[in-house]
């Protein structure tokens, strides 16, 4: 029964040590406004930058297939 109980105490302590404090998020409005043309090019970019090379390898994919 004593192994129960210490095993028990042991969940315990690593449940407690994996709790993480609240975040600080705050109810204010931004500091720095955000253009739409701003926001706009932030987006282009991050597509390109993420979709551009799956969709060269895609493309080419045949290519890769029949090159070996």
């Amino acid at each position: 029964m004593s192994g129960i109980k210490s095993s028990v105490n042991l969940l315990r302590v690593a449940v407690r040590s994996q709790i993480v404090s609240k975040a600080a998020l705050s109810h204010k409005p931004a500091k720095h406004h955000i253009s739409a043309g701003e926001q706009a090019m932030a987006l282009t970019v991050f597509f390109i930058t993420i979709l551009g090379p799956s969709g060269y390898v895609l493309a080419h994919l045949e290519d890769y297939k029949h090159h070996s």
